[in-house]
């Protein structure tokens, strides 16, 4: 299946924009969210191009399948990833979501997107 970038684009973040505050996902869970279960470093890159301080893309609740902190480096400062996710809430150590499982979004259960 051939992908639209604009369209691969939009459909991140339309799922992004639906995380819930305090709450986190993966870009694997995106990727597979929006029909493309292969292309976790595609939502990455697109992720990466994301304007930090763009309001209505949290950004910075998207992290790895094991919850590490690894887009850190599209933010404007390297803990701002952090100190967003940990203002709503949600505790990071060493880099990492702690209570990942408790904190994980399912965007195919919670969007019914199955």
């Amino acid at each position: 299946m051939k992908i639209d970038r604009a369209d691969f684009q939009q459909a991140v973040y339309d799922v992004v924009r639906s995380i819930p505050r305090g709450r986190a996902t993966s870009y694997g869970a995106i990727a597979e969210a929006i029909g493309f279960p292969n292309h976790s470093r595609l939502v990455g890159k697109v992720m990466n191009g994301c304007s930090s301080t763009d309001e209505h893309i949290p950004a910075h609740r998207v992290v790895n399948s094991q919850g590490k902190l690894v887009g850190g480096g599209s933010f404007s400062t390297p803990d701002q990833m952090k100190q967003l996710l940990q203002s709503e809430g949600i505790e990071v150590s060493e880099n990492r979501i702690r209570n990942w499982k408790n904190v994980f979004w399912n965007p195919m259960e919670e969007l019914k997107m199955l």
